[in-house]
């Protein structure tokens, strides 16, 4: 038992070194590789920590719940549902809020309330629960989405979302975030806020929302919530 207490203290003595390192901070210049390894050393065992699903579901409740729904699925469409979203995603996004990359006040108000560690914890837990699906609403933009979404629009050089976000919209883990049953209202806001520059922190969404009209964008969001 001593020797767990001591192992877990040890743990939560490295964190506050790893989230330097993860907020961009720069080493001394004078830092040579003898100094170098007790560091790698001393963050090896946070970086290993397996997240703590109590926890992660103490502080879902506590922080998102509110807005998100008491398992991640959220039911307001401003919000986006966050259950079975890949859990590299949901840290990333965290930490970009609370660094400012990532832009919204209320986000970056309860980001900075967490820890990498809770990041982590609230992350997995959501991932381990269960999204509902969502429903295409407008008939008329269908075709128009899944053509967007599964092939892109060629002459404009506009690739297909598939190639990323997979064809049924499950993404690629530790890459590019699940989209299926997502709220239209959501991915249609988060297009735009890249095609006008008001969300900036992922180039490649830029690149792509930039050459997407209205429609186009109201389509292929609609499209997506009906993904299974």
């Amino acid at each position: 038992m001593k020797l767990f207490a001591t192992s877990l203290l040890a743990a939560l003595l490295a964190l506050p070194a790893m989230s330097s390192f993860a907020a961009g901070e720069a080493a001394p210049a004078d830092a040579g590789q003898a100094h170098a390894a007790p560091a790698v050393a001393a963050a090896a065992p946070a970086m290993a920590a397996k997240p703590d699903l109590v926890k992660g579901e103490a502080s879902f409740t506590a922080v998102c719940a509110a807005c998100h729904g008491a398992d991640g699925n959220s039911g307001t469409p401003a919000y986006p549902k966050l259950s079975q979203q890949h859990p590299e995603y949901l840290v990333k996004q965290l930490q970009e809020y609370k660094a400012g990359k990532r832009k919204n006040a209320i986000m970056q108000g309860f980001a900075a309330t967490l820890s990498d560690a809770d990041m982590k914890n609230v992350a997995y837990w959501a991932t381990s629960k269960q999204a509902k699906p969502g429903f295409s609403k407008e008939k008329e933009l269908v075709t128009l989405g899944e053509r967007i979404y599964r092939g892109g629009i060629s002459d404009r050089q506009i690739p297909a979302c598939a190639g990323c976000h997979s064809p049924t919209g499950r993404g690629i883990p530790s890459q590019y975030p699940r989209l299926s049953g997502q709220h239209s209202e959501y991915t249609a806001a988060q297009l735009t806020y890249f095609r006008d520059g008001t969300r900036s922190n992922s180039l490649q969404m830029t690149q792509v929302a930039a050459k997407l009209n209205d429609k186009e964008i109201r389509a292929v969001a609609d499209y997506i919530a009906g993904l299974r």
